[in-house]
This record gives C-alpha cells, sequence and structure tokens, in this order.
C-alpha cells in the first residue's frame, strides 16, 4: 500500500529537489509537520533542521547561507508573530542582495477570515519586503509555489521569498510529485558594439576606475575582474560588499572601500577620474549623491540588471547581460592598459595615503582602553584567506569597513543596506557550517551584539569555532558621535554594563577579557586557540570616531 503524502512531505522533497542542506528556524502547531518531517527523515539529502532562539536570527543565518553560496538559504516558522519576527531578516535581505526562501505556517483556510489565534495577511505584510511573496491555498500547489519562490529568490537581483502555508494544507494529503529544479534562464554578454565602445573609452580615458559592487562579488565575476586586473592597471575601488574581490597579487590596483561618509582615500579617486565603471554596483551600498555629489561623474555600467536613475546617477551606457562573460569580452582589449603618466603621482599618492592610515597609534601597554587600528591591526595578523569574519553595525563596523583587508569575497561580511543591528553572530554561525574546517570571527558592539547574544547557545550546542570580538564602550556609539557632531550632545545612547565573560561562560561558551591595551595580543592567541565559541570583551577607545565623521572632501590631492 502507498504511503500517504501530505503538504509538509511535498515541501521537504521539494527542498530536497533544490538541494538545501539546512532549514533554520523555529517550529509552532502551523508547521509543526514539516518540522516533524525534517528531524525524523531518512532520507539521507534531507536538510539538516537548525532550531534557533528566535525567529529573526534564523532568517539572518538564511541570509548568511545565501550571501556565502549564491543559493537561497531558508528559514522555517510558524503562524502570527513568528511570521512578524522574520520581517527585520528578510528586508534585509532583500535590500541587500542575498536569496532567502522563508516558509511560514498558517491559520487553517477556513480562519483566514476570521479573528482567530494568529490569523493574519502573512502574504500581505511581506509583500513589501520580499520579491516574491504568496499563499498556498491549493495543496496540490505547494510544490509549484515553493519552485517559483525558490527561482525569484536567486534571479537578479536577488533576496527574499516568502511562503504562506495555512495548516490544513501541511496536514492535507497530497498526490502530486514535487517539481525538480529547473534550468535558470542564462543572460549572455552584453552587445559586442557596447564593449568594443566601452573599451575604446577605458583606453581614452586619463583616469578610468572600477568601482565594484555587491553583483560583482560572486566567484566568477570575481576572476573575471582578476583576469583583466592582471593585465592592465586599472585601479579599483570596492564597495563594502565588495570586499575580497582584490587578492593578494593585485593589490597595487586597490584604492580602498567607500561607503557611509564621503572621505575616503576611494572617494577621492571617483571624485578624480574621468571615467568609471560600475560593475555589480548597487546604490543602496552607498549612494551615488555621497560620491557623486557635483552630478558630473562619467559613468558606465556593467551589470545584469538595469541602473536605478537618479539626479546623482546618470551612466552614459549600461552594458547589461551576464557580468562575467561581458568581462571576459572586455579583457582582449584592454591587454597592456597603462594608466596614463598624468595620473601616475595622483594614484601614488593616494596609495601611500591609504597604507598609512591603516597604522595604529603607539600606546602604553598599561593603557585601559584599546584603539580600534590597534585591534584591527591584531585581527589582521591572525586571519588568513581561509577564514570569514562577520561584522555588525556600529562605529566597529566603519572602521572595519575602512581599515580591515580581505583578499577573497564573501569572507568579509557587511550589512550595508539597512545596516541591520545583530547580523553578525548569526551570519558566523552559517559560515562556520558551511566552512567547517576554517577559524570563523564575528565582530560586534556592546550593543548589536544583544540584538543576537541568545544565538550563542546555537554555536555552542553546535560547537562551532567562532571567536566573537565584543568592541565596549557602553554606548550605542555610531550613533552617539554623530549626534555629538551635529547638537554638540547626545541622547538616548546609553546603557548598562554588562559582564561578557560570565555571559559567555552561563551559555557553555569561553570569555575572555582584554584588561589593557598590552595584553590584545594574548588574548587573541588564546582566543583563537579554543575550541569552540569564544566571546572576547575589549575596552574601546572611540576618540578618534569624529574624524571617521568629516564630511567634506579634503584636496590636497586635486
Amino acid at each position: 500500500m502507498t504511503e500517504k503524502r501530505y503538504g509538509a512531505d511535498i515541501i521537504l522533497e521539494s527542498l530536497i529537489n533544490h538541494d538545501v542542506k539546512y532549514v533554520f528556524g523555529i517550529p509552532g502547531a502551523k508547521i509543526d509537520r514539516l518540522f516533524d518531517r525534517l528531524s525524523h527523515s531518512k532520507n539521507p539529502k534531507t536538510p539538516q533542521l537548525i532550531v534557533t532562539r528566535h525567529e529573526q536570527d534564523a532568517a539572518f543565518m538564511a541570509a548568511g547561507i545565501g550571501r556565502i553560496t549564491g543559493k537561497p538559504g531558508v528559514v522555517a516558522t510558524t503562524s502570527g508573530p513568528g511570521v512578524s519576527n522574520l520581517a527585520t531578516g528578510l528586508v534585509t535581505a532583500t535590500a541587500e542582495g542575498d536569496p532567502v526562501l522563508a516558509i511560514s505556517g498558517q491559520v487553517q483556510r477556513t480562519d483566514l477570515l476570521r479573528l482567530t489565534h494568529q490569523s493574519m495577511a502573512n502574504a500581505a505584510m511581506m509583500a513589501p519586503i520580499t520579491k516574491y511573496s504568496a499563499e498556498v491555498q491549493e495543496p496540490e500547489n505547494v510544490s509549484e509555489v515553493l519552485a517559483n519562490a525558490y527561482r525569484e529568490a536567486t534571479s537578479a537581483k536577488q533576496g527574499a521569498s516568502f511562503i504562506s502555508v495555512p495548516q490544513d494544507v501541511v496536514d492535507s494529503e497530497v498526490k502530486s510529485p514535487a517539481i525538480m529544479p529547473l534550468q535558470d534562464p542564462k543572460l549572455g554578454p552584453a552587445s559586442p558594439a557596447n564593449i568594443t565602445v566601452l573599451a575604446r573609452e577605458i583606453k581614452e580615458a586619463q583616469l578610468p576606475v572600477l568601482l565594484v559592487g555587491m553583483r560583482a562579488s560572486s566567484e566568477e565575476v570575481t576572476q573575471a575582474i582578476r583576469n583583466i586586473l592582471e593585465v592592465s592597471d586599472l585601479p579599483v575601488v570596492e564597495t563594502f560588499q565588495a570586499a575580497g574581490i582584490i587578492s593578494h597579487d593585485l593589490e597595487k590596483n586597490f584604492f580602498g572601500r567607500v561607503g557611509l561618509f564621503r572621505n575616503q582615500p576611494g572617494d577621492m579617486l571617483l571624485k578624480h577620474s574621468d571615467l568609471v565603471i560600475a560593475v555589480g554596483y548597487d546604490p543602496i551600498e552607498y549612494e551615488p549623491r555621497n560620491w557623486n555629489a557635483e552630478s558630473d561623474a562619467r559613468i558606465i555600467v556593467i551589470d545584469d540588471m538595469k541602473a536605478q536613475i537618479d539626479h546623482n546617477y546618470q551612466p552614459e551606457q549600461e552594458l547589461v547581460g551576464d557580468i562575467a562573460q561581458t568581462l571576459e569580452f572586455l579583457l582582449p582589449y584592454l591587454k597592456g592598459l597603462k594608466i596614463k603618466e598624468t595620473s601616475q603621482h595622483y594614484l601614488e599618492q593616494l596609495h601611500t595615503k591609504l597604507e598609512q592610515r591603516d597604522l595604529p597609534p603607539v600606546m602604553p601597554p598599561e593603557t585601559k582602553l584599546v584603539h580600534p587600528l590597534a585591534v584591527i591591526s591584531a585581527l589582521q595578523k591572525r586571519v588568513d584567506d581561509s577564514m570569514t569574519v562577520a561584522v555588525d553595525v556600529g562605529s566597529h563596523y566603519i572602521w572595519m569597513a575602512r581599515h580591515f583587508r580581505s583578499y577573497e569575497p564573501r569572507h568579509l561580511l557587511f550589512s550595508n543596506g539597512m545596516q541591520t543591528l545583530g547580523v553578525a553572530l548569526p551570519w558566523a554561525i552559517s559560515a562556520a557550517l558551511l566552512r567547517p574546517n576554517t577559524q570563523i570571527i564575528s565582530v560586534s558592539g556592546d550593543g548589536g551584539f544583544l540584538f543576537s547574544g541568545e544565538e550563542l547557545e546555537t554555536a555552542v550546542r553546535l560547537n562551532l569555532n567562532i571567536v566573537q570580538l565584543i568592541w565596549d564602550d557602553g554606548h550605542y556609539d555610531m550613533v552617539k558621535f554623530q549626534e555629538e557632531m551635529k547638537y554638540g550632545e547626545s541622547a538616548g545612547v546609553d546603557f548598562g554594563a554588562v559582564d561578557f565573560v560570565k555571559y559567555a561562560e552561563s551559555f557553555g561558551a569561553t570569555g575572555l577579557r582584554v584588561n589593557q591595551s598590552g595584553d590584545l595580543n594574548q588574548v587573541l592567541d588564546q582566543a583563537f586557540a579554543t575550541q569552540g565559541p569564544v566571546i572576547v570583551d575589549i575596552p574601546i577607545d572611540y576618540s578618534d570616531n569624529k574624524n571617521l565623521g568629516e564630511t567634506i572632501l579634503p584636496d590636497q590631492f586635486y
């Protein structure tokens, strides 16, 4: 006799067909049959169920999978607050181009229009913050909806898809088979004629610059960019989410990252350039008004989707197609390209400035507070190219984005669109699952860490090697220093102290503290040598933060 198959079985079969490795989430009555199948399936290809401590964190973990792999991470929750708690994670994923598939329970179809326990318009609530939002009304259609949601999450611009599944659909008997994944539509390269024109424009420019963004960080596009840089002198500026595209042997082409504030070497180079080639750049990473405030930049776009036009972003040309293939077609034209001699001196000065700004100040070893550049320098010496560094939002985020070097894409992770507090530890958990034989580092402030600090228990349960640095100053400092610059005083940014060593130990993790700046290296060595999750509490000196917020471009190199 054929075994009965239910809506939950079709969801599971669909996830297996799409080669999903992990499902993050928290169960509840409206979706518990799916959790039962995930926990007790005999199929060796069943995704590993990772039970989290909050649905928002589960969405962050799914987004971490999406960002690192380019394939949707999956989160599953129950109805009501199980759905609404996903909102911040899904809006962050959609804004920042991370593919996610969210599956949530719903009340029975007969209760959808009644004021019943946990009844709400799930799909309507998620529609504005996802790429695809649907509620399944027919059990036989579950796999169809999931296949379309998965495909939408992966198409450009990647983002979140949401599926609401009523309880009686999850529990209904289903006859139809689960849909197998189909071949995604393939873009070709941009027009050969446009590529030829672009090559000519680059050769004629005095100082052409590549501005590489989030959609340039895939393995294929990164390699295509590196191939061009190996045969040319083109200078490159990264956005925060493009960190790592430039490898060690191409550092001569690297002129820093841009984001948040308009006073970085990368900004100076973009302003000085007479041709900016934006590759996979998304305006949410760093609005054009920040790097092209005067609206006088010449811009050419290479992307897999059309540009969003505004007063400060009006490309002369858009080469739309498969980014890697377009760059491969461009490569032969750029072999041997040398930047004009008139621009060489400027680039040399800018490179010197870039290197000098990374040097930490010399401080007495007994100093209680540690300078941000000292932390970054010590971390830089311990992080190799295999390691992943996830960075939360706060003042530390600005310091890390500007000064910490990464040489492999999707190994230095920032929330650069929504700037969402609490992402670092969940992302670090995802990285540790995907890269189990490497050390994972999470960097947070003492404010942002407690947005998702409960997931330390998840990391302990999974025995993940994560070193969690907490830059501890007792304030929401990224807000504090900006308020002080605007008003001469701060408001609403202070909170009480937390003993993070005891906090770590209460979860079964290791807790360490830097008591004075001279102890930093010894404590970090101990942290990196310790098995399992480790918290390192670092009292931080943010006295130089106001320098980060200067918004006027220096003109000494003009």
